[in-house]
């Protein structure tokens, strides 16, 4: 029996800190500062959606956005001002 409860141990332990990232995805949004206009945009679902469709009309494969290199990045935040949520359809809740 204890080498059962050491491994549940063991098993919580090893999952908690990608437990912590889940819970604690929404609370706390990503922010990435757009250099050319001076602003910070915060990561959420529509601008997910934004991005996601900017990949698609430039022929990329997804990547993590926090991945991109700043010239990416600013690639894309050039592209989303002249795409509101508005154009792009993106519902709003």
């Amino acid at each position: 029996m204890s080498r059962f409860l050491t491994s549940m141990a063991l098993g919580l332990i090893t999952l908690a800190p990608m437990a912590s990232t889940v819970v604690g995805a929404d609370s706390h949004p990503r922010t990435y500062h757009d250099k050319a206009r001076n602003e910070d945009h915060e990561w959420n679902s529509q601008e997910d959606k934004a991005y996601r469709i900017w990949l698609k009309e430039n022929h990329r494969k997804y990547r993590d956005f926090a991945k991109l290199k700043e010239e990416e990045r600013q690639t894309y935040w050039g592209w989303r001002h002249d795409h509101s949520d508005a154009l792009l359809k993106i519902d709003i809740h």
